[in-house]
């Protein structure tokens, strides 16, 4: 074949093609080569079965295959050494998944059913609970800030949980034959403690000073409410010491407890208390000498602001400008105030009595009576009915001639007005001469602990 030397070309062809056998021949060989070459690699590569295929393979392996040891495991199923992290089952969860937990904070305005409700809980399961009695008394009563603890299941109650107090909690749990209530009492440890003051302006100011709460001020002042009028009478440069209980749990301070001993020193006059538990289980405060601080009346029978007027039996009275005796003591406090019982006693007269307006007598031991005047209203104890000293009788107001809200109290012997303020209160029962080497033996390290504290700083032990 001769090559094309002149113009332009129009086949693009430079030469003329082969026989049609020996283009087929390369054709073949061309396709043939790298196929040879990929079948070679995947040969030359080891194998090994997809994770899938080795979790289908263990699970035909027979189930007497040998257990496989890991140090300080043994594996008693052998699948656990071939593939542990796609093997081992989910971790059972801590709460059934099926339950749920709440925690109820109660507001003010909730009620027991009002929470059930918020929250989508049976309304039978509350009437269940609320008829045990146990719960009953635990959940009457709900205030603002407690909680409840609630589990349930799509809103059926599995178990509730209230803290009654800082010792006890009420549980209660679903049983086959319905709900069950009981009392759980947990451990708190009683410690003793105290703490001494000088009053510079107020007793309940020493009180902050010295690291002690209003309340066990309070406590304190009702111990020695007999002998001191903690109104009136106190001055500065009082003192007091007092050893009272704490309570702690789990290292936390609960609270402050009761008033174990005290002391207050009023214008230069020691008074000295300490708690004892009889024998009886009876408990109540008294002297060194096994005397009760208890008298038989209480000097004001009420919480009062001031004194509006003192026994005078030369008064000038203020609405009748005429001189009249004022055979009593004038209480000013707000209306609504309650008035408790001096002592304890029945009720001789209930009603109005001229100017006086609403009166209350009572009748006490030994032919005394004491008077209740210009009262707002009356509690519930009617004429004939026994009281007890410190029982709320009535609430004061201004019925009668009064200018202002106010309780008219008087004391008589006989008959006769006497000072409310000053007479003689005559005392509650002593020590039993059966306990008094047990109160003796109880009380005495009480009294050398008073006698170092205002020389020293408080101390602390363990009961």
């Amino acid at each position: 074949m001769t090559r094309y030397t002149g113009g332009v070309r129009h086949d693009y062809k430079d030469t003329e093609a082969g026989p049609p056998g020996r283009r087929w021949a390369l054709f073949i060989l061309g396709l043939t080569l790298p196929l040879i070459g990929a079948v070679l690699l995947v040969l030359g590569t080891p194998r090994e079965p997809a994770p899938i295929a080795r979790i289908e393979a263990a699970l035909q392996a027979p189930t007497e295959a040998l257990p496989v040891t890991v140090p300080g495991t043994i594996l008693e199923n052998p699948l656990q050494a071939l593939e542990p992290t796609l093997l081992a089952p989910a971790a059972k969860p801590l709460i059934d998944p099926a339950s749920s937990m709440l925690n109820l904070l109660v507001r003010p305005g909730d009620t027991l059913e009002l929470l059930f409700r918020r929250n989508g809980l049976s309304l039978s399961d509350l009437a269940a609970i609320v008829s045990l009695p146990d719960a009953t008394r635990a959940l009457k009563v709900l205030k603002p800030g407690d909680r409840l603890e609630i589990a349930h299941r799509d809103g059926q109650v599995v178990s509730l949980q209230r803290e009654i107090d800082e010792v006890k909690v009420l549980s209660i749990a679903r049983a086959d034959s319905g709900f069950a209530a009981h009392t759980i009492e947990r451990p708190v440890d009683i410690r003793t403690t105290g703490a001494h003051g000088v009053i510079q302006s107020s007793l309940f100011e020493a009180g902050t000073a010295a690291g002690i709460a209003d309340r066990l001020v309070m406590d304190m002042a009702g111990i020695f409410e007999w002998d001191v009028d903690f109104i009136q009478d106190v001055r500065d440069g009082d003192q007091f010491s007092v050893i009272y209980e704490e309570l702690w749990r789990d290292g936390v301070k609960l609270r402050d407890g009761a008033v174990v001993a005290a002391e207050f020193v009023n214008q230069g006059k020691t008074f000295r208390a300490a708690r004892f538990r009889g024998s009886d289980g009876h408990v109540d405060y008294f002297t060194p000498e096994g005397r009760s601080l208890r008298k038989a009346f209480i000097r004001a029978p009420l919480n009062f602001t001031r004194i509006s007027s003192n026994f005078n039996p030369n008064r000038r009275h203020p609405l009748l400008n005429t001189i009249r005796a004022h055979q009593g003591v004038d209480y000013a406090a707000p209306t609504g105030t309650p008035v408790r019982a001096a002592g304890t006693g029945k009720v001789l007269f209930r009603g109005v009595q001229g100017g006086y307006g609403n009166v209350l007598i009572l009748q006490h031991g030994g032919n005394i009576t004491t008077l209740y005047g210009h009262l707002s209203r009356f509690a519930s104890a009617r004429v004939g009915a026994r009281v007890e000293q410190g029982d709320i009788i009535a609430y004061v107001g201004m019925t009668g001639l009064a200018t202002g809200p106010h309780l008219h109290y008087e004391y008589r012997i006989n008959g006769v007005h006497r000072n409310p303020r000053t007479v003689a209160l005559p005392p509650a029962e002593p020590v039993p001469p059966e306990h008094q080497a047990e109160f003796r033996l109880a009380t005495e390290p009480l009294w050398r602990e008073l006698d170092v504290f205002p020389q020293g700083t408080a101390t602390t032990a363990a009961n």
